[in-house]
């Protein structure tokens, strides 16, 4: 697991408010910044959190989907999570910055895995016992 997103979904209008302020106050530039036109979306990613706004038409399919974790390896997880009792809703699939897919955790949690084609280095999770705090 490389890391995981929260997710914040916004209106258009306070898109770029959103992202400057939490730029701010977390002292870190958005590393991942595009336009989505297959869903007419913006996306941006501020440390841990992964900013998506679009009109309350184009955010709808997106917005029961709790978080997004990154991965290496996005067939590997496509063929073990199954095995642990997850289900494979859509994908894998080619998206604008890699592959991803939808899947719903046993629990109900409906998480987007996603690989990115670019991967950013802080976006890697310390190892267990890595002395993260």
């Amino acid at each position: 697991m490389l890391n995981i997103l929260v997710r914040r979904y916004l209106p258009l209008d306070r898109f770029e408010d959103s992202v400057r302020f939490h730029e701010a106050i977390i002292g870190q530039k958005a590393r991942l910044r595009f336009h989505y036109p297959a869903y007419n979306l913006e996306l941006a990613q501020v440390a841990s959190i992964l900013f998506i706004a679009g009109t309350p038409e184009s955010l709808a399919p997106f917005v029961n989907t709790h978080a997004t974790f990154m991965v290496e390896g996005i067939a590997a997880f496509a063929r073990h999570l199954p095995t642990v009792g997850a289900e494979i809703i859509n994908g894998p699939k080619d998206v604008p910055t890699g592959q991803n897919m939808l899947v719903r955790h046993p629990d109900g949690m409906l998480v987007e895995y996603v690989e990115h084609r670019h991967k950013h280095p802080a976006d890697r999770l310390a190892e267990p016992g890595g002395g993260a705090a």
